[in-house]
């Protein structure tokens, strides 16, 4: 019997983990890679005991992209086949980054092409120092199209110009000076560590506000400051105070006691 493609877990404190777990295939996409985890993402988001979703790999490598075998399908595919397949992964890529729970990445090893663009996704990425990153798509004659949203995003058009066209590898503290992860670690025991401090993080905020949090970003992102995004802001904080959570939280603080959504 083969092992699982993921591995899933939902702990008390109502941590999902998902593990990709194809280690002796450097866990690498395919077509059923990509529909499975996205029906696992959907899953999870829906469910209203999970709030974080971590996302980790087995093995040697975080994530390298695109499947050999499925590259050598790829190749005899019309541009109808191609395209579904493009979307199919874009919308992998939009379910993990619309996420209404927040996300952390574990990154222990290598992350190249779509890797990145699941760290990309992430709201919170976090690497080992042995963590090595590539947008190496251009070696191949192709491009990163549906993971350029998310990457540009988190490291910027001008540090895209560079990897896009050079596709070379570069490393942790570098991701981390281009913001693609938000902390690097020495292994993967203080990357289990950080992980903890940051699910706990997390676990004391509230789940509503952290998800409208969320929408906030996306909203505000790029945006002019004009009349209708300063009424946008004041709306959403409007909503924000007078929710069950909102007062919750304000009576928690004035009365010195946990808000109910801190679990034990």
């Amino acid at each position: 019997m083969s092992e699982p493609t993921f591995l899933t877990n939902i702990n008390e404190q109502g941590t999902a983990t998902i593990t990709m777990n194809r280690p002796e295939l450097h866990n690498a996409f395919d077509d059923s890679f990509i529909a499975e985890l996205t029906d696992v993402l959907r899953e999870f988001d829906e469910d209203p005991d999970v709030r974080v979703v971590v996302l980790k790999a087995s093995g040697k490598s975080f994530s390298s992209g695109a499947d050999l075998n499925w590259m050598r399908r790829m190749a005899d595919y019309s541009r109808e086949q191609n395209l579904a397949d493009a979307e199919d992964l874009a919308e992998l890529m939009r379910t993990l980054d619309t996420l209404s729970k927040p996300t952390i990445a574990l990154v222990q090893g290598a992350a190249y092409g779509g890797g990145v663009g699941l760290v990309a996704c992430c709201d919170i990425a976090i690497a080992t120092a042995r963590a090595s990153f590539c947008l190496s798509e251009v070696k191949l004659g192709l491009m990163p199209a549906v993971i350029s949203p998310y990457v540009i995003a988190a490291i910027g058009s001008r540090a895209a110009r560079r990897y896009f066209l050079s596709a070379e590898l570069f490393n942790a503290e570098e991701a981390h000076r281009l913001c693609l992860v938000h902390q690097v670690v020495s292994d993967e025991l203080e990357l289990a560590i950080a992980a903890d401090r940051m699910v706990s993080q997390l676990l004391a905020n509230s789940p509503n506000a952290m998800t409208a949090a969320k929408s906030l970003i996306t909203a505000v992102s790029n945006r002019h400051v004009d009349d209708a995004l300063i009424a946008d802001t004041a709306g959403r904080i409007a909503d924000q105070r007078s929710s069950l959570e909102g007062r919750e939280g304000l009576s928690a603080f004035l009365e010195k006691r946990a808000p109910s959504w801190v679990r034990g």
